[in-house]
């Protein structure tokens, strides 16, 4: 695959701390998703240098191959280690799926209940104070959907700058006695990562082992994600794990934090994982839907898992359980993403087209890009194949970076299916700022609307030897600049 050179205006900024490293792919994507995988490089290649993004992986995955995968940036201070599909991420609330997963195992084998109460499981849960006499038990099935009504964290102080001091297990269980649920169960939906340590502690007392030792054996073995873990490796740190990183001040600049242990809220937030990992994870979910069966889950469970198990009274939050679920146009989503002090993480399947788009950073306040990338990728999987025949037009001699009109940043041409595709860079929404050109002639196009209709031209010249040069759009001269 080629890969869009940086411009040279981009090298001062890239000196300053943004410096790229990419990794390519093992085998270059398939023809039919090749224009797409491109532009989602060429936007993130950009992303990353303009926000000074310290480390990026990210991948596509389609049915059971993963079809690319790119690192931007490095892992260590120094500049050395390479960010790739190996490096390992905090996950942050992605470490919420291999829980749901384990309590719906146990829930196939008979061990608990959904509409178990929690306290059941968990004796110290009991003495959680209900806000409402009226309300209803605080179940597995509940807190599964984020709607039990439980606070949304630990009584301590969990996430506080810029120490992150995580309570020990006990004192978590010990804290119950003084907190209570702040709503009936079912009223509405909360975000809980106390919920979701719960669900942990469930595993573990109807398993009869540890949580992490039930999942390694029962949920990452049999998956086979050798590389992704319950914890932190901290003694991987600026090898293959890289430190997080604040958002950018007012300054420019990025503030290195301070490593923390999740450990207690492991079932919550705490595991790590790569894009390999996470691409493995996503080809499972497709084939488990398509083959049927049974495969660490049977595929009902799974089924119904990433069905819409529960909205909000406003219309607004979806969830099934454990898994977010949503929609776009037409296409269900599924998935998970994560935000811990440094990391913000996502990985996103669409089930009926198996479409899986992972993308995790070490930085706060930007990305985790998954939403862009995967429309980026719907939109270009739906192009029309592009001619092959003598009179169609050498897309990829218009191809590259060419100079911006005064005030903005860059813009990028590339092939996009039968036609070009123009996108001004950086930008936040590359789908809707894309600008569609088709071929009418020669050497002039024309810009395509949404309803499909012709609008400006753009006219691009070349030199004495034929090489490509520049655009012309009205009156403004837009220089090649590779």
């Amino acid at each position: 695959m080629t890969l869009s050179p940086l411009l040279a205006p981009l090298l001062a900024l890239l000196a300053s701390g943004a410096v790229l490293a990419a990794t390519p792919a093992d085998k270059p994507p398939t023809t039919q998703h090749r224009d797409a995988v491109n532009l989602v490089d060429t936007w993130l290649e950009a992303q990353v240098a303009y926000h000074r993004v310290p480390s990026l992986a990210a991948g596509i995955v389609v049915g059971q191959e993963l079809v690319w995968h790119k690192g931007y940036g490095f892992v260590d201070a120094a500049r050395t280690r390479p960010a790739d599909a190996d490096t390992l991420y905090s996950i942050c609330s992605i470490s919420k799926l291999f829980t749901s997963i384990a309590v719906m195992q146990l829930w196939e084998q008979g061990k608990l209940g959904l509409d178990d109460d929690i306290g059941r499981w968990v004796p110290a849960a009991k003495a959680l104070k209900q806000s409402d006499a009226d309300s209803g038990p605080i179940t597995i099935r509940m807190l599964l959907m984020h709607a039990a009504g439980v606070p949304r964290e630990t009584l301590q102080e969990s996430w506080s700058y810029p120490d992150y001091q995580v309570p020990s297990r006990e004192a978590i269980l010990a804290d119950l006695a003084r907190q209570q649920t702040f709503m009936r169960t079912g009223d509405h939906f909360q975000y809980s990562n106390l919920g979701m340590f719960l669900l942990g502690e469930a595993v573990a007392s109807a398993s009869g082992q540890p949580y992490r030792d039930y999942v390694q054996q029962q949920v990452l073995s049999p998956l086979k994600l050798a590389d992704t873990r319950p914890y932190l490796p901290l003694e991987l740190l600026e090898q293959r794990l890289p430190p997080g990183y604040s958002a950018l001040n007012r300054q420019g600049q990025r503030e290195r934090l301070k490593p923390f242990d999740m450990t207690p809220l492991a079932a919550a937030a705490g595991y790590t994982s790569s894009v390999n990992d996470l691409a493995r994870l996503a080809s499972w979910n497709f084939k488990l839907r398509k083959d049927g069966g049974q495969n660490v889950l049977k595929v009902a469970t799974l089924r119904e898992m990433q069905r819409v198990q529960w909205q909000d009274p406003d219309g607004g939050d979806t969830w099934g359980l454990g898994y977010w679920v949503g929609r776009s146009g037409g296409d269900q989503l599924v998935g998970h993403s994560g935000r811990c002090p440094g990391y913000v993480t996502s990985m996103t399947l669409v089930p009926a087209k198996e479409l899986g788009v992972i993308a995790l950073t070490n930085t706060y306040g930007d990305g985790p890009y998954g939403r862009q990338i995967r429309t980026l990728m719907l939109k270009g999987m739906a192009l029309p194949v592009a001619p092959t025949d003598a009179q169609a037009p050498r897309l990829a001699d218009y191809s590259g970076h060419y100079q911006a009109h005064p005030g903005g940043g860059e813009a990028v041409v590339q092939p996009w299916g039968k036609d070009l595709v123009m996108l001004w860079l950086p930008t936040d929404d590359p789908v809707e700022d894309m600008e569609v050109i088709r071929h009418q002639g020669g050497d002039v196009f024309r810009e395509v609307r949404k309803d499909d209709t012709l609008g400006a031209e753009i006219r691009f010249e070349r030199d004495a030897s034929g090489k490509v040069i520049a655009s012309r759009s009205w009156n403004y001269v837009s220089k090649k600049l590779d």
